[in-house]
């Protein structure tokens, strides 16, 4: 086989180009090496740091000692994690059943009723009677007004839809002429060809779910029942480091406690994001492209 033989300028461009990735890199990472850092630096002296962070300055865990006594972080992280896993087991299952819905064909008042599941995506009710349905449901000051507040999004159902819409439908023939019926299809046919959209699912919506802080400001009182990016945006936003019970002598750790905070609460997505990531492409893009 013959190579192309490259010239100067082909060097020159290829070079050009590896130094701008390089650069979009480094500044997409600096964030990142920068709380990190922060986090493990002493507090004065971070404080009058002037120059550009790549490693702690005077390191110290004393911030992450600080966090360890606070208790609010670890019931947010219980109550984050049973959110997550409850929202998602919720999401799924909703996703899963209207995905598969749109994407049969010749179904009874399939055209309107996909129609109106489209019309959500650009009209709802609004907040004032999102909130009153929580309260009148008698789910307000629960963990179930989160979990089910967000139970299903249209555009992750669309994803999931066409990607059933793209196995071929004389597999689902065969299966019916061997007497399945729907729900034997889709637990036995669809689901089992479909791993790597549910992956994405599973990451699309435990990412939100993760994230998420306004519906629980909205519909949780208690504070113990806070989840944890809650808890962050109280000492984040609204400067409250001080319902921390730190002794005086360690009240000048505040900067660095906001950064090892930032850091234990991202570290979890950061660890399951990898065993994920080789799905999150072929998952989006399958059945996007047909030939």
């Amino acid at each position: 086989m013959n190579r192309i033989k490259k010239t100067g300028e082909d060097y020159i461009v290829d070079i050009s180009v590896h130094i701008i990735l390089l650069l979009i890199g480094l500044l997409t990472l600096y964030p990142l090496i920068y709380v990190v850092s922060a986090s493990f630096s002493d507090s004065d002296a971070l404080m009058s740091y002037s120059k550009v962070l790549l490693l702690p300055v005077k390191p110290t865990v004393v911030a992450y000692q600080t966090i360890l006594k606070y208790s609010a972080v670890w019931t947010g992280y219980k109550n984050t994690i049973i959110i997550v896993f409850g929202g998602l087991a919720v999401n799924l299952t909703l996703t899963t059943l209207g995905a598969y819905f749109m994407s049969r064909k010749n179904v009874f008042w399939g055209t309107p009723i996909t129609f109106l599941i489209l019309f959500t995506m650009y009209f709802n009710g609004g907040l004032i009677p999102r909130y009153l349905n929580i309260r009148d449901l008698g789910l307000y000051d629960t963990l179930w007004s989160v979990i089910l507040s967000s139970g299903i999004s249209t555009y992750n159902m669309i994803i999931m839809r066409t990607n059933f819409a793209a196995i071929p439908a004389s597999i689902e023939e065969a299966a019916e002429i061997d007497g399945a019926n729907d729900i034997t299809i889709l637990l036995k046919v669809i689901l089992p060809l479909s791993t790597s959209i549910i992956a994405v699912m599973t990451l699309y919506y435990g990412v939100a779910h993760w994230n998420a802080w306004f519906d629980a400001m909205l519909y949780l009182k208690s504070r113990e029942k806070n989840p944890l990016q809650l808890v962050l945006r109280e000492i984040l936003i609204q400067n409250q480091t001080d319902n921390m019970e730190v002794a005086e002598s360690e009240a000048t750790i505040e900067q660095t406690v906001k950064y090892a905070i930032i850091v234990v609460s991202s570290l979890p997505i950061l660890l399951f994001y990898p065993f994920l990531q080789k799905y999150f492409v072929k998952g989006v893009m399958i059945g996007s492209v047909k030939g």
